[in-house]
């Protein structure tokens, strides 16, 4: 009986293939053999497709570029400004701009007294002219640094070194240059050991920084000339509350972020001489306030990235609708002699919508590859990466199947339910 029962099962699986196999070729046949028609749907489907997969892959190239850049910000830094990093809706600059900007000796007090710091660097930065030779490069940022901002903003140096230790205290006329400022100013010309002139002033080049690439949420160090804070002392006044002076300040290790944020707050309070009940007079940053931000707006923009792809898709599939209708109806007889001969409905069920899905999924296919197309072309010409992820091809396979699967369903329903004689009979 087992073996009955279990042969039996067999059989019905082989029925199901046969069945699944010969719809299959149906709906092939039916569309090799409508080309025109068939290249219409595509092209109805292959737009929607398209549409709504380059908007999500636009938007997912985007976040993963801001958030990567952002990450070189460093997840256990903490940065002392005057403007927090907010996208609160009710942004409270009126008394932000009252606020003092962050001074050398708050990070001569962070550093002599916070015990859960690491590391920390000060650093002020101004736009300024930068020559060399008659090459000239206006939009250089002048950025200065105490020594152990390496340490924190981490980067490579492609060619040549950093500064010593010996160097910054001394105050020497160094600097490091990234890739941008060396192709600007030097073309093929080797750099290192030349000297560039701003304000001025003899800077000696040191390093080239490796190319990070345009910064989406900014910070690329392509365009930046680094130098010694104590050399930058005879070029600007760093003191001045135009050069976005900030401090930089790294936990020790298994040192919890709230804990050094806590007391560097306590610090800076009783420097400033605050009382308690006065709000802090100084923003203590983190790579992650902003990642929290970019997230919601992330959120609408996805969004609004389904309610543009979902009109182009929706259009596509009305396409697809509309051509099995008219698929159906040109094949009313054929289906009767099917019936008459002794097809199930379900055969002439699923071969209609195997037409539909298959419809789908080529159309789909085809915006998949215009899409891939689209990303290579973009990443190549400019230097926003943009991919097309494993996650956005499957959206887009199963959005074609399921688009099919819906659009197909009541020309397949309205084909399985004609009557073998009344459908023989049909003449159009």
């Amino acid at each position: 009986m087992l073996f009955d029962y279990l042969s039996g099962i067999k059989k019905q699986y082989i029925v199901i293939i046969r069945l699944l196999y010969e719809s299959f070729m149906m709906a092939w046949h039916s569309i090799i053999t409508n080309k025109i028609r068939t290249f219409l749907t595509l092209l109805g489907i292959t737009i929607g497709i398209f549409s709504i997969i380059i908007v999500f892959s636009a938007v997912d190239s985007l976040e993963r570029g801001i958030k990567n850049n952002i990450s070189s910000l460093g997840s256990d830094v903490i940065y002392v400004q005057k403007w927090p990093w907010s996208f609160e809706k009710d942004y409270k600059w009126w008394e932000y701009l009252k606020r003092p900007v962050p001074k050398y000796s708050d990070y001569i007090e962070i550093v002599k007294k916070a015990q859960s710091v690491e590391v920390a660097a000060f650093s002020v930065s101004t736009y300024r002219q930068i020559k060399y030779k008659k090459n000239i490069y206006d939009n250089g940022l002048l950025w200065a640094n105490t020594y152990d901002f390496n340490k924190i903003r981490s980067f490579d140096i492609e060619k040549g070194r950093y500064f010593t230790q010996i160097e910054d205290k001394s105050g020497k006329n160094l600097c490091i240059i990234g890739v941008n400022i060396e192709k600007n100013l030097f073309g093929n010309e080797e750099p290192l050991d030349k000297y560039l002139l701003v304000d001025g002033r003899k800077l000696k080049i040191i390093g080239v920084i490796k190319k990070e690439g345009a910064g989406l949420f900014g910070g690329s160090l392509d365009d930046l000339v680094i130098i010694p804070l104590n050399y930058a002392r005879n070029i600007i006044d760093i003191r001045s509350d135009y050069l976005n002076p900030l401090i930089m300040l790294k936990a020790k290790e298994n040192v919890p972020l709230e804990q050094m944020r806590d007391e560097v707050r306590n610090i800076l309070r009783r420097k400033h001489a605050l009382k308690n009940n006065q709000n802090d007079d100084f923003s203590l940053n983190q790579a992650n306030m902003i990642i929290s931000g970019i997230n919601q707006i992330f959120k609408i923009l996805n969004l609004a990235g389904w309610l543009i792809g979902g009109f182009s898709i929706l259009v596509g599939g009305f396409g697809i609708a509309n051509i099995m209708f008219v698929t159906v109806r040109e094949r009313t007889n054929q289906i009767g002699i099917q019936k008459a001969l002794g097809a199930k409905s379900r055969f002439i069920l699923i071969e209609f919508l195997f037409e539909g899905i298959m419809l789908a999924l080529v159309g789909g296919l085809l915006g998949l590859i215009i899409v891939y197309l689209s990303t290579l072309i973009i990443s190549n010409i400019s230097e926003f990466k943009m991919m097309l992820s494993f996650g956005n091809i499957m959206m887009g396979i199963v959005t074609s199947t399921i688009i099919g699967l819906i659009a197909g369903l009541w020309p397949a329903w309205t084909a399985a339910r004609l009557h073998p004689v009344e459908a023989i009979n049909t003449s159009f």
